[in-house]
């Protein structure tokens, strides 16, 4: 009877984070193609398609560092069992659903967050107050840096002393040094589980040149700087010869790059609480685990994004191309950051965010500061109501069970 209830357990953990992952797909991941279906340079359909390809293959390269962290770093003292891991999942499956029926955007990993935090300290774990420092700072500075990188960009797009022919392939050469610089599981590196096409290039000629910052050399560097001018001339070649299409391009190859990001930040949601059950029960890997997780990320998005990428379209058709591409850009850079570091992101929370910032270039009456108040509102109370609603939930599991 043991056993099988055991087996029930663990069962029910792991379809509890595929369909976790399956929501995380169809929803969180559905506005780096939104701007594209809405300027009519993808349909709804081939959208779709790239996007669970893209969002899969990041969650699998990218998403080892942020499911750690919400697995393992959460949490002081005590493992997460696949019984808190139920718990934890369910809870912020129910606020995020509650947010799309109230019509106000929860951030996955605002909830996912506080109910796995509520969770653990009802299995008896101790506050982690380090890693929550270092996460509220985080996400604390997202305002700041999506709203300040947005209008900055949609200012220099929108300054009629500059022409698109001289502004996007700046921007591109910044898209290219950040691609030089992104972790992956693919780039093989002697030292760390994800390497990256700097990184790869400078341990391949065996070179380092002068240090610059920490470990980041002359060579890493110019590799960098080499990509980004590569950007550059693709770019404005492909400008040159057609402006609109240039553009198109453009905003197809960042939402592509947003897509990938969203599954590598994005995924770690889901799958961060199975890491222990994982490693420790059933002697896995992390990469099959993330596996799991780039299956469910991929069908959703393949069976219910689409309809979301018609509605969250119709919003950015009303941006525009250009400030589509300044709320992308921020996005880009903040998701990577956030991999990076191994912080759980919410992809909600950028884009909101960026396209405040990209609409002040426009002045504030295109911005509804009253809905913007209500939603920050509604964002720190799930942040208390999924850590009590986490404990409370497991504690009533484990009395049943």
């Amino acid at each position: 009877m043991a056993i099988l209830k055991s087996f029930i357990v663990v069962a029910g953990a792991i379809t509890t984070s595929l369909a976790m992952a399956w929501a995380l797909g169809a929803s969180s991941n559905s506005p780096p193609f939104a701007p594209a279906v809405g300027a009519n340079a993808l349909s709804t359909m081939r959208a779709a398609f790239l996007l669970g390809l893209l969002a899969a293959l990041g969650a699998i390269t990218q998403g080892g560092n942020i499911s750690k962290t919400v697995g393992e770093g959460l949490i002081a003292g005590v493992q997460l069992t696949p019984l808190a891991a139920i718990a934890g999942l369910l809870t912020a499956a129910g606020y995020i659903a509650l947010g799309v029926r109230a019509g106000y955007p929860i951030p996955a990993a605002f909830a996912t967050t506080a109910s796995i935090v509520g969770a653990g300290l009802a299995l008896g774990g101790e506050p982690a107050y380090g890693t929550y420092r270092e996460i509220a700072t985080f996400w604390a500075a997202v305002p700041v840096m999506s709203i300040t990188i947005a209008y900055t960009t949609g200012h220099l797009l929108r300054r009629t002393s500059l022409s698109e022919q001289t502004t996007l392939p700046i921007l591109g050469g910044i898209v290219g040094i950040i691609v030089a610089n992104m972790p992956s599981a693919l780039i093989p590196t002697p030292d760390t589980t994800q390497g990256t096409i700097a990184s790869y290039v400078s341990n391949s000629l065996m070179m380092t040149g002068p240090t610059i910052i920490g470990e980041y050399n002359l060579v890493m560097a110019s590799t960098s700087l080499i990509l980004g001018l590569v950007a550059v001339g693709l770019l404005r070649r492909s400008l040159n010869r057609s402006i609109d299409r240039g553009v198109r391009l453009f905003l197809i190859a960042l939402g592509s790059l947003v897509a990938f990001s969203s599954g590598g930040s994005q995924v770690g949601l889901a799958t961060g609480p199975l890491e222990p059950l994982f490693e420790s029960q059933l002697q896995l890997s992390g990469t099959i685990l993330l596996s799991f997780g780039a299956i469910g990320i991929l069908l959703g998005a393949w069976m219910g994004s689409p309809r979301i990428l018609q509605a969250v379209a119709r919003d950015y058709s009303s941006l525009g191309v250009l400030r589509s591409i300044a709320a992308l850009i921020p996005a880009f850079i903040i998701a990577q950051t956030a991999i990076i570091l191994g912080y759980p992101i919410s992809f909600n929370n950028i884009i909101l965010w960026s396209i405040i910032g990209s609409g002040l270039t426009e002045g504030t009456e295109s911005i509804s500061v009253r809905k913007t108040i209500y939603t920050v509102a509604i964002w720190l109370l799930t942040l208390l109501g999924a850590g009590g609603t986490g404990f409370i939930l497991y504690r009533a599991f484990a009395f049943v069970l």
